[in-house]
């Protein structure tokens, strides 16, 4: 700082700061990781909207089901998929760890595991596609299995994305509470 009486005060023009303190490492990482998991939470709220539209509109027949086909079967457990994503919303504001495990968990049973079931379901329905041409069940004019198959994809990355940075996540989390206990 400057004062009137003359120049700076020794050790306050910036030189100083190797000795200042640093953030733990493991902390700058939290706060990474966070940022990152709620980017995927988002894309995938915004993939469950798409599936949850999808299965209202055809449930309630607001249009022709030759407008927007009737879901299949993996859908309506993949409608569950939203339990993780608010768990773990709930996980990150106060680094609850037993909110971010029951994400993970919940992920593996009501992501991953849809996914895998209806990348199954509609398997048959790609093959015929793919070796003649045909398809039967439409969303806006486009094949209902190859928009779905894309929604797979997609959902596979987002999911696995958010499964492995929580992964991450929770172990910075230990590394912080296993430094706290070495105290």
């Amino acid at each position: 700082m400057a004062s009137r009486a003359g120049p700076r005060a020794t050790g306050t023009d910036g030189s100083d700061f190797q000795h200042r303190e640093r953030v733990a490492a493991h902390y700058q990482m939290s706060v990474a990781l966070k940022s990152e998991i709620k980017k995927l939470n988002i894309a995938h709220a915004v993939v469950w909207f798409l599936v949850a539209a999808q299965v209202v509109v055809s449930q309630l027949n607001l249009v022709s089901h030759k407008v927007v086909a009737a879901p299949y079967q993996w859908e309506y457990t993949y409608l569950l998929s939203i339990i993780p994503t608010v768990f773990s919303f709930m996980a990150l504001p106060k680094n609850n760890i037993s909110y971010l495990v029951i994400s993970m968990i919940s992920a593996g049973l009501f992501c991953v595991a849809p996914i895998l079931y209806g990348g199954m379901e509609m398997f048959p329905v790609a093959q015929q596609l793919y070796r003649h041409g045909k398809a039967y069940r439409f969303i806006f004019g486009f094949s209902a299995v190859s928009i779905m198959y894309l929604v797979l994809i997609i959902s596979v990355q987002v999911h696995g994305w958010q499964i492995y940075y929580s992964k991450k996540l929770l172990d910075a989390w230990f590394t912080n509470t296993q430094e706290k206990k070495k105290k």
